[in-house]
Parts: C-alpha cells; structure tokens; sequence
C-alpha cells in the first residue's frame, strides 16, 4: 500500500506561495540531498488542479535535466472536481463523485510514496478526510509577510507527530510529521 507524503517549502510565518521568490538564498546541498531523497521512494505525484495546470505548462517541454524526465515519465495524479482530462503524458484525473474512496483506491494500487510538491488546498483536504500520511516540511528561517499560508484557520484541528528532525547549515530545518 502506498502512502501519501506532502513536501513544501515554507518560510517561519508558514507562508508555502510563491517560494521561488524567497527560498533559493537558502538552496543547499543537504537540502537538495533531501529533496533528491524524498524521489528515492516516490512511485508517483500528485497534485491539485492549480499545480497541475503550472507544471504541465512548464516540464513537457523543459530541458532541466534529469528533473525533467523524472516528472514527465512518472505517474501523476491530478484531484480535481472540474479537471476532465488530463493531457500531462502518464496524467490521471482522480476526484471524481466519491473523490476519497478514489484516493483510497490510488493508495490501494501505488506500492510506493505518492509524493505532493505544493498544493496546500489538497493537503487540507487530505488531512480534513484522513488520507495524508506524511507531511515533509522544509522550514526557512525567513518572514515573508504575505501569502497563501499552508494553513489557513479554518477551524480544522489536526494532531501531527514530529518523526525526523535536522537542521541545516543555512538555518533551515527539514522537518518530517505524520497524523496522530
């Protein structure tokens, strides 16, 4: 049974939004070692509709190897209740009128990490429905001031876990958490 494990990149005040525009001072080796590490089990991708519609507009055509490959080869799964289809090569629409059985299905039939970069509206909707299993978080010890938070306040109390630790050179901690 595969599990779901949600990556973001998020700065102090838990801003995840736009993180090209804040978290690339703090790019490192040992934080590229656990980004590169996180894909050493990962089978396939999902995401939501907003990451999806931005990541099959940029990777089908894009040069950045290896990363290039890897996304276009890999198996994605996009949760939207208004996508249809999907024309990312080896991209399956789930969400459907029973959108959490379908989910349970996927962690049914992938073997492996079902990895998420981004999407903060789906991880909500993971946790509020009991279907994340892992949320990976790389703190950067920096204050962005504005944008879409990771969590929102909207009411939701979900217990988490801390299960891996560590702190890199430039101050930012890796941080991994599973649901109580």
């Amino acid at each position: 049974m595969g599990k779901i494990v949600s990556n973001f990149f998020i700065s102090l005040d838990g801003v995840v939004e736009s993180p090209d525009q804040w978290h690339f001072p703090y790019w490192s080796d040992e934080m590229a070692g656990a980004v590169g590490g996180g894909f050493e089990t990962t089978e396939a991708m999902l995401m939501g509709r907003t990451l999806y519609d931005e990541w099959a507009a940029y990777w089908p055509t894009s040069t950045d190897e290896p990363v290039a490959s890897m996304f276009n080869e890999m198996p994605k799964f996009v949760l939207s209740s208004t996508l249809r289809t999907a024309d990312w090569n080896n991209t399956e629409v789930v969400g459907g009128v029973d959108a959490v059985a379908e989910i349970r299905a996927l962690k049914d039939r992938i073997q492996r990490d079902i990895s998420m970069s981004g999407s903060a509206t789906t991880v909500r909707w993971l946790l509020d429905n009991g279907l994340l299993d892992e949320l990976r978080l790389l703190v950067h010890p920096v204050v962005v001031g504005k944008g879409q938070r990771l969590f929102e306040g909207d009411g939701s109390l979900h217990g988490l876990r801390l299960v891996t630790s560590e702190t890199f050179e430039t101050g930012v901690l890796n941080l991994a958490y599973v649901p109580v």
